[in-house]
């Protein structure tokens, strides 16, 4: 299974507007499996963007990582009171808490689109370029990849892996250079743990792009001036039945 990650943060900002200085506390449960079973809970004193403080659940103890710091961590690390405070934290805080938030949402999936279209590359050995642009999917992890008359491409494809979108989506954009051959068939995978199955879309090279856009566009205003003409026409109608004829002398 995918392994993940999840962070819980609560912050606690103090400023000090006068000379611009900050200190903040935070407080945060990692984890990197489903089991959940390798939770750390870490605490952390900054100041001015600077840790200076830490404790780990997985360590059981403070660690200072500045002059000032490491006396904190001797003296709170010595009284064993606070140190038994501070590893229970890691059952009040994220065991209690993380289950639930992991089944809301790092269990959930959203199912990506995919659009395909041609380019010019810019270079290079060949002369054409396929681009497979997968939009709007979660969690991260997917796999796209290139069939060629049914076999898999593996040399000329680039990506550039996964890009998040800042709403938990992502997207990734696949490329694949090629020399058409007449008669193939070429064709974008795409594995996701959204789908059942890989979904496939197939490129359709039967016209080139330019010339099926100028038809959508062509067909778009036929259809645009025939509905004016009918709204015209109607208008005309309804006027036309108004109308008074009177006798002229």
């Amino acid at each position: 299974m995918a392994s993940s990650f999840l962070s819980f943060s609560l912050l606690f900002i103090s400023l000090y507007t006068a000379d611009g200085f900050r200190w903040y506390a935070l407080n945060r449960c990692d984890f990197n499996s489903t089991d959940l079973k390798d939770i750390e809970y870490i605490y952390s004193h900054y100041y001015n963007k600077l840790e200076y403080t830490r404790f780990s659940s997985s360590l059981g103890k403070f660690v200072g990582y500045t002059e000032y710091g490491v006396k904190n961590a001797e003296a709170w690390n010595n009284d064993p009171s606070k140190l038994a405070q501070w590893r229970a934290e890691k059952e009040r805080v994220c065991v209690n808490h993380v289950e639930n938030a992991h089944q809301a949402v790092l269990t959930k999936s959203a199912e990506p689109y995919v659009g395909l279209h041609s380019t010019t590359p810019s270079g290079g050995k060949h002369s054409a370029m396929l681009v497979c642009s997968v939009f709007d999917f979660y969690p991260k992890k997917i796999k796209v990849s290139w069939l060629r008359d049914g076999k898999e491409v593996t040399s000329d494809v680039t990506s550039p892996g996964e890009l998040a979108n800042a709403d938990w989506y992502y997207q990734i954009h696949s490329h694949l250079e090629y020399t058409p051959r007449s008669g193939e068939k070429i064709s974008c995978v795409v594995e996701h743990a959204s789908l059942r199955e890989p979904l496939v879309t197939d490129w359709d090279p039967s016209m080139p792009e330019s010339e099926r856009n100028k038809i959508a566009i062509g067909a778009s205003g036929l259809i645009l001036g025939l509905v004016l003409s009918l709204a015209g026409f109607i208008y005309y109608k309804r006027k036309a039945r108004g109308r008074i004829l009177v006798p002229s002398n």
